[in-house]
């Protein structure tokens, strides 16, 4: 059924009126926490964005995480970034049911709360958010399977560095899914630290010699995936695609070894909710749609559009 424009409108005024304060002098406060451990250098991006979204906003915007990548810790982070009442959270939803309190919480208090990256709308608006703004991660994956598939790819690995992440396996699922096979035992976890990220895909690679494609989640994994596959000889003769940018992907790219990378354009998903809690707490006005922020694909066609802010903007 097709919602009116009236309706639609209805709905924003009331999720603005929610949390609507009179026009405030600038300097506000809001807090990002994120599911990232320390040293996970995707999140540099998201950080840069929030950086400069703050500069440019005059308000103060605090980055928070779990330093291990501990889920209970980011949920007592939550907590205790609503008790400081801030003029808004913005929070990855790594695992829904871990952080479904904590979230509903802080909206409960009157804290507007913009989730981002993991997690997806349906899930955001369950939380009482007032929008997402991430990437479909399983339509992600669908469309990386497809294009393996169009390179003739018939097994592959996918590498998870954040298993404990749900949203993590929908990328894999949807690979299987756009390739056209049925999802088993493809998915590895790797875990974080890059020599047992690498030993791990090479065993995998020995173990199953048919793996003529490979899928990673991100730098922690693309990585030692890179090294693996030199180490067996297998670069620019295994079809590989990863998620997100770094400058060694980027080169990878280029290099033939890495056919794309999937940008789902971290600085939006830091920047925009910045943006959006500002506005809200200055003016009482939000944004009616949550925001999809990617995928895009990086290939050697385009990489020299976005190489230069790779790791920092992109």
């Amino acid at each position: 059924m097709k919602r009116t424009l009236t309706a639609v409108a209805a709905g924003v005024l009331a999720a603005a009126g929610s949390f609507a304060a009179p026009a405030q002098a600038e300097g506000e406060r809001i807090i990002m926490i994120s599911h990232a451990p320390d040293g996970n250098i995707w999140w540099n991006t998201v950080r840069n964005a929030i950086a400069l979204a703050g500069e440019q906003m005059n308000v103060t915007v605090e980055y928070r995480n779990p330093p291990t990548g501990d889920l209970a810790d980011m949920a007592r982070l939550v907590q205790q970034a609503a008790a400081q009442d801030p003029a808004g959270i913005i929070v990855s939803i790594a695992d829904f049911d871990v952080l479904k309190g904590p979230i509903t919480e802080a909206v409960d208090r009157g804290v507007p709360v913009i989730t981002i990256n993991s997690g997806n709308e349906e899930q955001s608006r369950a939380l009482g958010a007032l929008m997402h703004v991430g990437q479909p991660e399983f339509v992600a994956g669908y469309a990386a399977g497809q294009r393996a598939r169009e390179a003739g790819v018939t097994a592959f690995l996918c590498v998870n560095h954040f298993i404990t992440n749900p949203v993590s396996t929908d990328r894999c699922r949807g690979f299987a899914e756009g390739l056209g096979v049925e999802f088993g035992n493809q998915m590895i976890d790797s875990g974080h630290d890059p020599s047992e990220v690498q030993n791990r895909v090479m065993a995998f690679l020995q173990n199953n010699p048919d793996t003529d494609g490979i899928l990673t989640l991100g730098p922690t994994s693309a990585h030692p995936t890179l090294r693996a596959v030199e180490e067996l000889g297998l670069a620019g003769d295994i079809f590989f695609g990863t998620f997100d940018l770094s400058e060694n992907i980027a080169a990878a790219i280029e290099a033939g070894t890495i056919a794309f990378a999937i940008d789902q354009q971290p600085f939006l998903q830091g920047y925009l909710p910045v943006v959006v809690l500002t506005n809200l707490a200055r003016f009482g006005v939000v944004p009616g749609n949550s925001i999809n922020s990617g995928p895009g694909f990086i290939t050697v066609d385009n990489l020299d559009l976005v190489r230069e802010f790779a790791g920092r903007f992109r």
